[in-house]
């Protein structure tokens, strides 16, 4: 069922439409912003960009080029403290990856420093902004509760003349960090907490990564972010449900500056993801205190973590457009975005063999030197993806978990005295088994294979009913093989107990290294960045990083169960 704000509730793939199309569709209809459409992506470049950054990506980008309008990239670098030139690179980087260009238009909030400083003067001016010395502290102290208003501060009363001395003089660096701000004078009574006298500036003597020692005063992200997209002509400033209490504020700073364009607020819901944390604040503490390998660690839910764990920009474009832009909060299954990525590397992703836990199989009746080619097709669902050839001998390798000497009932696979289907090659039997003396451990396997039974070949249509894929040992590639699961044991991690926080629901066991993987010769020469579906197993991709110094590193990306896929196939029926 959707809701009438066209979202489906359950995860549907939504109507083509949204409420933010139809509101954008009904300005241009009344002729606002004579005619055009113009939205940015702002992100901070504190940290790295991950999954909710790219439905606001989509979102804008996508608006933009539904009415033919513009969109650009403005980096909101406000707060030097915690920003770098690292992330910089890795937004520009993320964006373009997801398919998106914002051509000449790449801004910067420090671009607009000096306008952002006279404009704070013309407020100081006008009797709506003062110099206040209190501290932190202190002003959340006097900010009042939800049900009880704020008390003015002492400095409130300041005249114009003595708050345009002192702020004159926080911009020369005369007075230390915390030391005194900028407020905007607006009612300590309101009952929205963000018109209670916000900050607009405050001192920082820190060195910024654009503008170097220029500055030691810089602004508050809710005083420079409307008055950026003013100057940038911005008709639709698109931004998450958070800030829906800020739109006052917003609004009062464009009226009270008059900056000359008035963009429009909107907001939307954030994109909660099961299982994971969305809060850059929060991935920033796995990475600095060594819960993972990285921003880019492919357990991640950054755009850098994903792509190197083998997800496509096609899938998350896709899953952007499945769950919709609503405008109540709501929690996705993250087994919906591995849907999307399945359904995108299904079609793209070549079919290849590799045996992640080797056990050793020899066929006594294969002669010892004899080497055979045998055809596998590349992908089935695209066969212009053609053929392969695989080598194949009296020694091979299958998977550990593919034999058991006393199977269940329905084990379809190996064990003493039974056939399977060796895939695109023979119908082999088990005869004998070798173990470890010492640990009883199963080591060797010896099988003979029925020569009449080569796949496509006349005469070979005898049936079994367990298939499983090898390799040759011969020929086989050493590989190391990465299997990831969810980074937190609980679907929200935030759910924690007093006392706790969000790292206590870390899953011990969102990685498996495997160092004694072999697969098919043929991906020797595969690039860093292939995709590849091991058969039975799931997507792969061959990791850029590791790959090299590391031999063959693959990562899975998922596994080939579709959880999501079921769940929505049983609603439709």
């Amino acid at each position: 069922m959707l809701t009438d704000d066209h979202t489906g509730a359950s995860g549907a793939v939504p109507d083509a439409a949204n409420f933010i199309e139809d509101r954008v569709r009904e300005d241009l209809t009344l002729g606002k912003n004579g005619g055009k459409v113009h939205t940015r992506f702002p992100p901070e470049p504190n940290g790295y960009l991950h999954i909710g950054h790219a439905k606001s990506i989509c979102l804008n980008f996508g608006l933009a080029e539904k009415f033919q309008g513009l969109c650009n990239l403005r980096f909101d670098d406000t707060n030097p403290t915690k920003e770098d030139v690292e992330y910089v690179d890795s937004i520009q980087d993320d964006v373009h990856w997801l398919g998106f260009d914002w051509q000449k238009r790449k801004f910067y909030a420090s671009d607009y420093f000096t306008r952002l400083y006279e404009f704070a003067e013309q407020l100081i001016r006008d009797g709506k902004a003062y110099v206040c010395d209190l501290s932190a502290q202190e002003i959340k102290t006097h900010r009042g509760t939800l049900t009880e208003p704020g008390t003015e501060s002492p400095y409130r009363g300041r005249a114009p003349e003595e708050n345009l001395e002192l702020f004159r003089r926080m911009r020369a660096g005369e007075f230390p960090d915390g030391s005194r701000v900028l407020r905007a004078k607006i009612d300590m009574a309101s009952p929205n907490l963000n018109l209670r006298d916000p900050v607009l500036y405050r001192i920082s003597h820190a060195e910024h990564h654009r503008t170097g020692k220029s500055w030691c005063i810089y602004p508050m992200y809710d005083y420079a972010h409307p008055l950026c997209d003013a100057l940038e002509g911005i008709t639709h400033s698109i931004c998450t449900m958070e800030f829906e209490d800020h739109r006052p504020l917003y609004d009062w700073i464009i009226e009270a500056v008059k900056p000359g364009a008035r963009p429009e607020q909107i907001e939307f819901a954030r994109l909660n993801l099961s299982h994971t944390v969305m809060s850059k604040r929060k991935l920033r503490q796995l990475v600095e205190e060594g819960y993972v390998e990285g921003w880019d660690d492919p357990r991640m839910p950054t755009l850098s973590g994903l792509r190197r764990r083998g997800c496509t920009p096609e899938a998350i474009r896709d899953f952007s457009e499945r769950i919709g832009v609503a405008k109540s909060n709501s929690m996705v299954d993250i087994a919906m975005l591995e849907h999307c990525i399945r359904e995108d590397l299904n079609a793209r992703a070549p079919r290849v063999m590799a045996v992640l836990k080797p056990l050793k199989v020899v066929l006594d009746n294969y002669p010892e030197d004899k080497v055979e080619w045998l055809e596998a097709e590349n992908n089935p669902e695209n066969p212009d993806m053609g053929s392969r050839q695989l080598p194949f001998s009296r020694v091979l390798y299958i998977e550990q978990d593919d034999f058991l000497e006393n199977p269940p009932k329905k084990f379809f696979r190996l064990s003493p005295g039974r056939e399977v289907r060796l895939k695109h090659a023979y119908i082999i039997r088990c005869l004998d088994v070798i173990k470890d003396e010492a640990t009883g451990e199963v080591k060797e396997l010896h099988c003979t294979y029925d020569p009449e039974t080569k796949s496509g070949a006349a005469g070979s249509g005898r049936k079994v009913k367990g298939t499983l894929h090898w390799v040759s040992a011969g020929h086989a590639v050493p590989a190391e093989v990465r299997l990831y699961d969810h980074l937190f044991l609980k679907e929200n991690p935030d759910d924690t107990g007093e006392g706790e926080d969000f790292k206590t629901n870390l899953n011990p066991n969102s990685l498996e290294r495997l160092s004694s993987c072999r697969v098919e010769p043929g991906l020797a020469q595969a690039r860093p960045g292939s995709h590849f579906q091991f058969l039975r197993q799931g997507y792969f991709c061959l990791d850029a990083k590791d790959t090299g110094s590391r031999g063959l590193v693959f990562n899975r990306t998922v596994p080939l169960r579709d959880t999501w896929a079921k769940i929505n196939q049983g609603v439709k029926n």
